[in-house]
């Protein structure tokens, strides 16, 4: 079965499924599935930051989320960022709302597990300018631009950002609307196509990436025909320059990517909104493709909503990744286990100061200097090969994208290495295919026993793939214990749930039900009906892969069954079909 809102590898094509129709129709319909809106937030001498201007004009905020987009638009006044800034935030959206779009349920179906759609969060992406202005009173220009958008694209948007913000700054309202029409002509973001995105003369060329791709594997590009312009090719949506972001926190990757891994409370202190930012989404990366299910804000401030939820446990504080500017936060994060203090960050031919590892008591000083503050004890050690590679790289003057190329591989490599022996052991709880039969409920998939799993681990274990050494099953049960494990096995329960309930279908629709309901009652005969009909209806809302023709065939088989009955059995059963 195709999924929704397909296009042609050019994307210029462009279906909707006629069953479910997006939820926005009409203007703003393709808009709506790159972006929830575009805010323009401004400083109003009266009332501080305010939302100067949203579009869509009709698009509902509520006024929760306008507050956490105002305060999160604008750098720390400690951040003394002149010019042009570029940062992310990400924010709760308010209670209430509904959970999942089918336009997100399109794409994340076909979308990696860690770039799928948020259903309670959103992101915004900020571009934000502040220059001296003597007709303003505070004697400033200050205004930012930001993209609220569910899709995790950092590198598309903050690119879009660069090309629409400076115009926008000079143009103001008209430009927004010129590049919002452009938006909603764009092709859907359909997973596994290369599109190309008309913005401001330029066309943005991007492909967005499918759960099929293979791992650290640039996927075959699909040929896009363009006329006259040449676009501008994205090699990414997603990806950072983990280069520039782990430049002080080389010697120490391996303990970070084990604390993202745990979903460890870490707290990241920077002198700017944009290295806050961008190290938090690097970090939060590390661990992919296995997908970071803790909370984690690019950029937190003193007026967040979840400030003080956040803030006031300090003897356990909660599984989150905090980007912090403020140095207030020395003092009121100085109890949490992992904080990360950062100095400015620049890009030269020599080797960054690499941080040290400090103990937290020394956290609690006003002047507290640049470091890795922890009093965690890692399992695995170093990856010294890996951190001479990067420094022979910086005194080659090796660039920063192929240095990325080789952390982001690493990183993938140690992940690929740590989950392998979990999937291994989770497909083994898969029952037989010959034990699901048409006229019994689909066998369940057996538990997962933790020292079960832990006994494979000499004939499968990441020994054997990685060269890292350590203590592997220490990690595992750590890890067991957190909520990284808790997301990666329920999405991988439901994964192997679905696809059981896929083979009793296809079992089904194999078996001879004519032959089977000769001899039956008519009760009997109902209760299959019922139950057939009910797991139809659950195939098609989950969209379950299944061979092509069984759920026609099923459907079928109902039709004649009820046509059968008693004509006051028929009003009762197809009724009830329409509830």
């Amino acid at each position: 079965m195709d999924p929704p809102y397909r296009a042609s590898p050019s994307g210029r094509e462009h279906r909707e499924d006629p069953v479910n129709p997006p939820e926005h129709t009409g203007l703003w319909a393709r808009f709506s599935r790159w972006l929830d809106c575009v805010c323009v937030v401004t400083f109003d001498l009266e009332l501080g930051q305010a939302i100067e201007l949203v579009f869509p004009p009709d698009v509902k905020l509520t006024e929760k989320e306008k507050t956490s987009i105002c305060y999160l638009s604008f750098p720390d006044s400690y951040s003394g960022c002149l010019g042009d800034t570029q940062f992310s935030f990400r924010f709760r959206q308010s209670v209430g709302r509904r959970a999942e779009r089918q336009r997100d349920e399109a794409y994340n179906m076909d979308a990696p597990v860690a770039m799928q759609t948020e259903s309670s969060h959103f992101f915004g992406f900020v571009y934000f300018r502040q220059v001296k202005d003597v007709s303003v009173k505070r004697g400033y220009f200050q205004k930012s631009l930001v993209l609220v958008s569910r899709l995790p694209f950092p590198h598309l948007f903050h690119s879009l950002l660069t090309l629409v913000a400076p115009e926008f700054f000079e143009k103001l309202q008209p430009c927004l609307e010129t590049v919002c029409n452009e938006i909603d002509q764009w092709p859907s973001p359909v997973p596994g196509l290369t599109l190309n995105l008309p913005v401001m003369g330029t066309v943005l060329q991007v492909r967005i990436p499918s759960k099929s791709d293979k791992p650290g594997e640039s996927p075959r590009e699909d040929a896009v025909m363009t006329t006259g312009q040449i676009p501008t090719l994205l090699p990414s949506v997603h990806e950072l320059d983990l280069f520039r972001c782990f430049q002080p926190l080389l010697v120490h990757l391996t303990l970070l990517w084990e604390l993202l891994l745990l979903g460890e409370p870490l707290v990241v202190m920077a002198p700017s909104p944009t290295v806050s930012s961008e190290t938090v989404m690097a970090l939060v990366s590390s661990i992919s493709p296995l997908r970071f299910c803790c909370d984690f804000r690019p950029y937190f401030t003193v007026h967040d909503n979840e400030f003080r939820e956040y803030t006031t446990r300090t003897q356990a504080p909660p599984n989150v990744v905090l980007g912090v500017t403020n140095p207030f936060f020395i003092k009121t994060f100085q109890n949490w286990p992992n904080v990360i203090r950062l100095g400015e960050i620049r890009m030269t031919g020599d080797l960054p100061k690499q941080l040290k590892v400090k103990k937290l008591s020394k956290l609690k000083t006003l002047d507290t200097k640049p470091g890795l503050y922890t009093a965690y004890k890692p399992f695995l050690h170093k990856d010294k090969i890996l951190i001479k590679r990067l420094l022979k790289g910086i005194q080659r003057k090796r660039p920063s994208e192929v240095q990325s190329a080789i952390l982001r591989r690493h990183l993938l490599e140690l992940t690929q290495s740590f989950i392998i022996p979990l999937e291994r052991y989770m497909a083994s709880l898969m029952p037989l295919q010959r034990s699901v039969t048409p006229w019994k409920t689909p066998p369940q998939v057996r538990p997962f026993l933790l020292e079960d799993f832990l006994s494979t681990l000499d004939q499968t274990g990441p020994q054997l793939t990685s060269g890292l050494r350590g203590d592997w099953t220490g990690l595992y049960r750590k890890f067991f214990r957190s909520p990284n494990f808790d997301g990666w096995f329920r999405h991988r329960h439901k994964e192997m749930t679905q696809k059981l309930e896929s083979l009793h279908l296809e079992t089904i629709g194999e078996a001879d039900l004519q032959f089977w309901t000769r001899d039956k009652s008519e009760v009997e005969i109902v209760d299959l009906i019922l139950k057939l009909r009910e797991k139809l209806v659950k195939a098609r809302r989950q969209q379950l892969q299944v061979k092509n023709g069984v759920l026609e065939k099923l459907e079928d088989f109902l039709t004649s069954m009820i046509s059968s009955m008693s004509e006051e059995l028929q009003r009762v059963l197809r009724a009830g079909c329409h509830q």
